[in-house]
């Protein structure tokens, strides 16, 4: 027999996530009732539709700007999205200011957007580094490479933006933070690009 879902669950569900209100009903269904693990059915359902959308393109969005309070960082971000009309939500330029104040906040910040950008001399030296450490751990050589490629794992988690834990909520990557509203809103979200700025730095 089917658990019956009480509405008062369904508002609570629909709070957490800003999902549609049978969508929420349906999830809480399928999990037993369990709020946890319909918030990440329902977050793993969004972020699903955010990867088909990953196709369309991206032409309106925000440029977002941050000064950490003491005036000596700064950064500037555009973030792009499909349509004028999401670009002016709330959910949307809450992001861009979410997004603005990470990449001001991390340290170190990170070097890219995505892992396709990081330079590929950087990563090769950073192999070359890990590869040297492996062989000095006296640990056998057969899981050097395995030893290198959770370095490699760790160095994206702390340079790469998307990868990196989300400084409002360190549970959550950043990357996931923006398939979450790109689910939200229904359209595809993409960082273009950043620059920070630290007084004195080259």
């Amino acid at each position: 027999m089917a658990t019956a879902i009480p509405a008062k669950d369904v508002a609570a569900l629909r709070q957490r996530t800003g999902a549609g209100m049978m969508d929420c009903k349906n999830a809480l269904a399928e999990c037993g009732g369990d709020m946890d693990k319909a918030v990440d059915l329902l977050r793993k359902k969004g972020i699903a539709k955010a990867d088909k959308r990953a196709g369309r393109g991206v032409t309106e969005g925000l440029i977002g700007s941050y000064v950490h309070f003491n005036g000596k960082v700064g950064v500037l971000v555009e973030v792009n999205c499909e349509t004028d009309f999401v670009a002016r939500t709330e959910d949307f330029q809450q992001l861009v200011r979410d997004l603005a104040l990470h990449i001001a906040s991390t340290d170190p910040p990170p070097i890219g957007v995505r892992i396709e950008d990081v330079p590929a001399d950087l990563l090769a030296r950073e192999q070359e580094i890990y590869r040297a450490q492996a062989a000095e751990s006296g640990k056998p050589e057969k899981i050097w490479d395995k030893m290198v490629e959770g370095k490699i794992r760790k160095f994206y988690e702390e340079r790469v933006l998307l990868e990196q834990p989300f400084v409002k909520d360190d549970k959550q990557k950043v990357g996931e933070v923006i398939k979450a509203v790109s689910g939200k809103v229904g359209e595809n979200i993409v960082v273009r690009r950043f620059a920070r700025f630290r007084l004195g730095e080259e």
